[in-house]
């Protein structure tokens, strides 16, 4: 198959690359860094150096593929000048665009568990929006969202708190249990599903563990030295408060205490615990080992 891969060579697309080309498939990775071109083409894949937001290079790159891997790259949240949901929907339609006009009959769509909401998500709203743009493109076109859930380097996020409190702080935590994911399970669940033949619409969840905070806390305190590392739980304004004070854009410190607030509250994973997946292969005792050696080269 001739697949495209958007992503460069991130947590993901980096794994599902080297997968798809290991399995005889000839495969092209999108990149908006020209220096990533030998890296990728290291991996046996074609670089297309480009913009996501140009539709016409889009278009031009998609032309000839038998299926296309579409994400949404991460934005700058300390930006004060993004708008967080109108750039997930311009590349929902370049993507969207793209694909009819060169005739795609497969798409594997990374989305988020809590896509399914329309409200209450906070800054998944955006990948929410992706997913309707994608699903009123014309009806042979098969289409996968995948919804992975909390993603275990998003944990990296609190080492400066741990290092100087001893302690992780969130408005979730504690009791709360969270089905966290590794990329690496992600890309094995997307090259299941990309090479796949397919039809209609289709949602795949992804997770590999499902852990309190408190015995996350617990996992990573042990691989760090700090076997008595808490997870403790604050208040949506004090979480919001701490963002905007860190420097992040103001409505996206909200979006994110939002989204937080539903993990805690169980909304976020309502729909995930009524498709609940097999529990992928890398654990956080697997993470842990990565997040000790980046934690003490601080």
């Amino acid at each position: 198959m001739k697949i495209i891969i958007t992503g460069s060579l991130g947590h993901i697309s980096k794994p599902l690359t080297a997968t798809l080309v290991q399995s005889g498939h000839i495969v092209t990775v999108i990149s908006s860094n020209p220096e990533k071109q030998k890296e990728i083409e290291a991996l046996g894949a074609t670089a297309a150096i480009g913009s996501l937001q140009d539709a016409e290079f889009i278009t031009t790159t998609f032309t000839g593929a038998d299926a296309v891997y579409t994400m949404v790259p991460p934005a700058n949240y300390f930006d004060h000048g993004l708008d967080l949901v109108g750039y997930y929907h311009q590349l929902g339609r370049n993507y969207a665009a793209a694909i009819e006009k060169t005739g795609i009959k497969q798409v594997v769509n990374l989305s988020t568990f809590g896509a399914d909401l329309e409200k209450g998500s906070g800054i998944l709203l955006g990948a929410h929006g992706v997913e309707g743009i994608l699903n009123r493109l014309p009806a042979d076109i098969a289409i996968t969202h995948m919804r992975p859930t909390s993603f275990y380097y998003n944990l990296y996020a609190y080492t400066a708190m741990i290092k100087s409190q001893s302690v992780i702080a969130a408005n979730y935590g504690a009791d709360d249990v969270i089905p966290w994911v590794s990329p690496i399970d992600i890309a094995a669940a997307i090259a299941e599903e990309i090479t796949t033949p397919s039809t209609g619409r289709k949602v795949r969840y992804v997770a590999s563990e499902e852990l309190t905070c408190n015995q996350t806390a617990t996992i990573l305190g042990a691989a760090i030295g700090k076997p008595d590392l808490k997870w403790t739980i604050i208040t949506d304004d004090q979480m919001r408060d701490g963002l905007v004070a860190a420097g992040m854009h103001p409505g996206i410190a909200a979006g994110m205490a939002e989204m937080y607030g539903s993990l805690h509250n169980g909304v976020l994973a309502t729909d995930y615990y009524r498709h609940k997946p097999e529990m992928g292969k890398v654990k956080l005792t697997d993470f842990a080992k990565e997040f000790a050696t980046a934690y003490n080269a601080k």
